[in-house]
């Protein structure tokens, strides 16, 4: 569980190829303090750490062929910047919202303007119309889950919206690496999924 508060973003030394699968070796300040096992959400995807070279700071994470359908992993190569975020923390605030990391589908970067301070960036996707039928779908005002960023939804529509991102979020995560064209991974709020289900949506 997640609360999209990115921590860092790190950087992809490798990408290899294994089969359908695909390793990713990261190098990253918080690598010393990672664990064998342990959950790290990469652009939004819970990835398992599988090896740790704690001197060179760097780790391998493996993104199977179904987590490579869904996101963009698969795109990276080396030089990438990757959104990091360690699981969340039971006993402190919930500062995003909550997160699986879980990504639900990737969406295409369709205009990024400078407005009043902010950055807007303007997001459009393609859901299956039964997906859509179960949440998949972001609302006015609500939350949604961009590159593993916590935003709050505006100019919603069936297939579009778009987030304002503050220059602290620019700088700290690899928004300042979305342009028009950009590929992202979205995760839709895990509650609207479960009031679309209720509400026989």
């Amino acid at each position: 569980m997640f609360s999209g508060i990115v921590e860092e973003a790190a950087r992809v030394v490798a990408v290899e190829r294994n089969g359908g699968n695909v390793d990713l070796i990261m190098q990253a300040a918080m690598a010393p303090e990672l664990k064998i096992d342990q959950s790290v959400a990469h652009n939004g995807v819970c990835l398992t750490v599988v090896d740790i070279d704690k001197a060179q700071s760097v780790y391998r994470v493996t993104a199977v062929e179904e987590t490579l359908s869904r996101s963009n992993l698969g795109l990276l190569k080396a030089g990438d910047e990757v959104n990091l975020e360690r699981s969340m923390l039971m006993n402190g605030r919930l500062d995003g919202h909550i997160v699986q990391g879980h990504v639900d589908c990737t969406a295409r970067c369709t205009a990024r303007e400078v407005m009043d301070g902010s950055i807007y960036f303007s997001f459009e996707y393609d859901v299956d119309p039964q997906l859509a039928a179960k949440g998949y779908f972001t609302v006015e005002k609500g939350s949604v889950t961009v590159n593993g960023v916590s935003l709050t939804v505006c100019d919603s529509t069936d297939r579009s919206f778009r987030v304002a991102i503050i220059p602290y979020t620019l700088e700290h995560t690899n928004f300042h690496c979305i342009e028009e064209g950009s590929v992202v991974n979205l995760e839709f709020d895990i509650i609207g999924k479960y009031v679309a289900r209720l509400s026989g949506r």
